[in-house]
């Protein structure tokens, strides 16, 4: 029995489909650490109740002198800033 194409209503019975184009896996980065840094640590203790607050120049003169902020401990009557830079 020979069967003919215009036999089958579209789509055919079993035709295959192409396939969606796969995108190529991109690695990241590696990254090389060749010497461990160090930091030194710098806590500044301030009442909140008797001290003025730092200042925004206060705070800048901190940045460029190489300290980041890095966490606040704040208590009832004090509030502990805690800075970071990397050890000259």
């Amino acid at each position: 029995m020979n069967t003919h194409l215009a036999e089958f209503p579209p789509p055919f019975p079993q035709t295959p489909q192409p396939q969606p184009a796969q995108q190529p896996r991109v690695q990241p980065p590696t990254v090389f650490v060749y010497e461990r840094q160090q930091w030194e640590y710098l806590v500044l203790t301030k009442n909140v109740v008797d001290e003025p607050s730092l200042s925004t120049a206060d705070l800048n003169a901190l940045g460029s002198d190489g300290w980041e902020l890095v966490g606040v401990a704040p208590f009832q009557t004090t509030v502990q800033l805690v800075f970071k830079r990397v050890k000259s």
